[in-house]
């Protein structure tokens, strides 16, 4: 637990009871309907690994599968998945927040605040996400006897009561929706398991970028204070400052992590596009109603939430995962039609090979680079 100033700042232990009792309920489903979702889950997983190998041509024929757990969780279990996750990777930026504690002007007022308000605060937005993740590919997930975890770190969560209202919520086959939303998964385990270098090359990029922060505690606070707000419907609507609509992550950015977050997007952006076109690439040979799924969740998309959803979407930078996931999608189809999946598949060869941000809005840039450039 991570201490600021002999205070701990988040009491995880609390912010883990705070998510499980605010979470919504999942849908209504009886527990012989639960078994066979659950089930039926755990049977597209295994099913959507040789379909995207098949497609990706990422891992050579022959090559073993790796023994990554595959777990399908309710709300609640993907909240006590995911707060070790976080915990973890947010020490470094915790660690500083420490050390700016003893000099900073706000450490009496965050010593006063205390790991208990925070923790309630963390909690509000862990029983937010919950509700919203159909699934999720830990590249860094601490193993524990709860939720196991692969040598590496990774392991696959499909979050079972979030893929049932969807699907119901479009009126879809669920049976092709579960398949569906399981080769996006599979997608991503299968860029960090068929790609050895990724991971480290990621969790080097999020390290150097919490270790840049130039970080005001009392600013993360409030940030994460306004969210916390927000859901509970305790921010009067005129309480608005000058950062209103600014992500936890902009209020924190150094020029150094400027750099880092750019490089940071394009690999997101490349890995979320690459899920979504996988899926749907796949799909017309295993997932009849493809296309009909695809048009329906567009629309979800793009109709939005709530005035409250959307304030939270940005303050947590979601929106930008919803760009990722459109841009990304682009960039992959683009190349992929001009070099075939051979040719994009040299974007797993370094990290030198991996595009840019500014080659994800133009993907002939990166084939300029990478192809035409080795072939001279």
């Amino acid at each position: 637990m991570t201490s600021v100033g002999g205070a701990e700042m988040v009491d995880w232990n609390l912010a883990v009871a705070t998510a499980t009792r605010l979470v919504r309920p999942g849908p209504e489903i009886g527990r012989e309907e639960a078994r066979e979702v659950v089930a039926e889950l755990r049977r597209h997983a295994k099913a959507a690994e040789e379909h995207v190998r098949s497609f990706t041509r990422m891992i050579p024929e022959g090559t073993e599968a790796e023994d990554t757990p595959v777990l399908v969780v309710d709300r609640a279990g993907w909240i006590r998945a995911n707060a070790d996750g976080f915990r973890e990777l947010l020490r470094p930026l915790l660690e500083k927040m420490r050390e700016r504690r003893g000099n900073g002007p706000g450490g009496a007022v965050i010593g006063a605040v205390g790991s208990k308000v925070t923790g309630v605060e963390v909690g509000m937005l862990l029983s937010f996400l919950a509700s919203r993740v159909l699934g999720q590919y830990e590249t860094f997930a601490p193993a524990g006897r709860e939720f196991p975890a692969a040598a590496d770190g990774g392991r696959l969560l499909l979050v079972a009561p979030n893929i049932v209202h969807v699907e119901r919520e479009l009126a879809v086959d669920p049976h092709d929706f579960r398949l569906w939303v399981a080769l996006h998964e599979e997608t991503h385990r299968t860029q960090f398991t068929g790609v050895p270098w990724l991971r480290d090359h990621l969790q080097g990029e999020i390290q150097s970028f919490l270790e840049e922060t130039d970080v005001d505690p009392m600013t993360v606070l409030e940030r994460l204070r306004e969210a916390a707000q927000s859901l509970a419907g305790g921010r009067p609507e005129g309480e608005r400052g000058e950062d209103e609509g600014s992500s936890l992550v902009e209020l924190v950015q150094t020029p150094a992590q400027r750099e880092i977050l750019g490089r940071l997007t394009a690999v997101m952006s490349l890995l979320e596009g690459h899920a979504d076109y996988v899926m749907d690439g796949v799909g017309p040979e295993v997932v009849s109603s493809v296309a009909e799924i695809r048009e329906k969740f567009q629309q979800r998309r793009a109709r939005g939430a709530s005035r409250l959803d959307q304030a939270l979407r940005k303050l947590l930078g979601l929106d930008a995962k919803l760009r990722q996931y459109r841009d990304g999608e682009r960039f992959v189809r683009a190349v992929v039609d001009e070099v075939g999946m051979d040719g994009f598949n040299r974007i797993w060869t370094s990290p030198n090979t991996l595009p840019t941000k500014s080659e994800i809005a133009k993907p002939e840039d990166w084939i300029a680079r990478v192809h035409r450039k080795a072939e001279s």
